[in-house]
């Protein structure tokens, strides 16, 4: 069975959702009913921020607190879907820093991070005010994909902008509409 993890990036603060959700939500509406869905937003997490200990202690312990079950849920689903909102032409700090613990799990003994990663899909959905802006952080996911094994699905954009901005993006309402369907 399909576990499709959607890693909700944005920063906007709580009890707004932002144009990026907007549109995966949208594109989250046409998956088959027998698809499981978890939804996360990394910044209402209290993961730590990472600290580099490859060339030290060479290992990392089993994450503890809010980052261990992120850690399974990453382990389990069979689809990540980032939900990330272009900012500052680049990856919003809440998904950098699950990145750079993805470095982390990668050398917890007993893991095997890249191993249980190989094959599974990584879809991205982004906002932004210009499209070509966003193609930096699309590299760098597509980038981490290829290095862990994973598919790196093409990306779906909308214009972006001030709230429901992209309520007004036909183009990327309809490409939602059958997003997942391109598997």
């Amino acid at each position: 069975m399909s576990h499709f993890l959607f890693l909700n990036a944005s920063t906007r603060e709580p009890g707004h959702v932002g144009n990026t959700e907007t549109l995966a939500r949208r594109a989250a509406a046409g998956l088959p009913a027998s698809t499981r869905q978890t939804w996360c937003k990394l910044a209402d997490l209290e993961i730590p921020p990472f600290v580099d200990l490859r060339h030290t202690a060479g290992t990392y312990p089993m994450p503890i607190g809010e980052a261990k079950p992120l850690l399974d849920l990453t382990l389990e689903a069979s689809d990540l879907v980032f939900v990330s909102p272009v900012y500052w032409f680049s990856v919003p700090s809440p998904l950098k820093t699950y990145l750079d613990h993805w470095s982390a799990w990668l050398r917890i003994p007993g893991v095997e991070f890249k191993e249980r990663m190989a094959g599974k899909r990584l879809w991205v959905i982004a906002t932004s005010g210009d499209r070509d802006k966003a193609q930096p952080m699309f590299d760098s996911y597509r980038m981490c994909a290829e290095f862990l094994g994973m598919q790196s699905m093409p990306p779906l954009w909308g214009k972006g902008g001030a709230p429901d901005a992209v309520l007004a993006d036909a183009a990327a309402l309809a490409a939602a509409d059958t997003f997942f369907r391109a598997d």
